[in-house]
């Protein structure tokens, strides 16, 4: 699969190497403004990832000063463009943002972002939703809804709460409030905030070893994680038994367990 089923789109440069993933939102010009079709094609990525063995990690960054700037609602809204009939963002919404966030929560293998200067909007809900994000101490964490006048999506509403609490979500969502990089990680908001120039050598570290880790047993914690935030205590130990049965058949945990048997650290290969 890793051979056919990635292709940059413009505005999106994909590569595969090390088992991981590499997603860059590429335009510059625009702070990485995600249109249809780098959302498509982020989609389709992410969705694949899910099922190829060969892909341990996915790691998303941006070009140039800007992680993303939102969504390109300015080119989606632009003269001479037909206006849409009654329905078209609830027809359009699931089959874009609202289906990006759930993959980046829900895919099987750790999802890494490197952040610096903008990160607002979807770009600030694919922060959250990834598994780890390290951002530079000045990168600027906004949500821009509440002063354009419309209601958030893309999970913000969902994510924040569950991230820094409701409190601070609401400075986030009803008060507009600007976080930097560093304010961001003292909130939970972000795995670590780094001196600017050290955000690719600690995102690349981050992922690197994530990649090497076993992949069964961090794909099936990270389930665990994140359909336990809506189950009760009993169904989700349920789910603990079950993840617990098939990582423990794993080629990885018998690595493991040898490993600690001969007091050497293991070699995973995912398996």
């Amino acid at each position: 699969m890793t051979e056919t089923a990635y292709r940059s789109v413009d505005g999106l440069a994909i590569e595969v190497h090390d088992a991981v993933l590499w997603l860059r939102l590429d335009r510059p010009a625009f702070r990485n403004a995600i249109d249809d079709t780098m959302m498509a094609g982020l989609i389709d990525a992410v969705d694949a990832s899910g099922r190829d063995e060969d892909i341990r990690a996915i790691h998303i960054t941006g070009s140039g000063d800007h992680f993303c700037g939102g969504a390109d609602i300015v080119a989606r809204n632009a003269g001479g463009h037909r206006r849409p009939r009654v329905g078209a963002i609830q027809r359009r919404l699931p089959a874009q943002a609202h289906r990006l966030v759930p993959l980046l929560c829900s895919v099987q293998v750790p999802v890494v972002c490197a952040v610096r200067g903008w990160a607002a909007g979807i770009g600030l809900q694919i922060a959250v939703a990834a598994d780890f994000t390290v951002a530079a101490e000045d990168a600027r964490f906004w949500e821009p809804f509440s002063a354009r006048g419309f209601t958030p999506d893309s999970g913000a509403t969902w994510l924040l709460p569950r991230a820094v609490g409701m409190a601070r979500a609401r400075e986030l969502l009803l008060l507009g409030r600007e976080l930097s990089g560093t304010e961001a990680a003292s909130w939970g908001l972000v795995h670590r905030a780094v001196a600017p120039p050290e955000v690719d050598r600690h995102s690349r570290e981050l992922v690197s070893s994530l990649a090497s880790g076993p992949t069964v047993s961090l794909g099936l914690t990270k389930w665990l994680m994140h359909a336990g935030a809506s189950l009760p205590l009993e169904n989700h130990l349920h789910n603990e038994a079950f993840a617990m049965e098939l990582s423990s058949r794993s080629e990885d945990f018998r690595e493991g367990l040898g490993a600690f048997k001969e007091r050497r650290s293991p070699d995973f290969k995912g398996r």
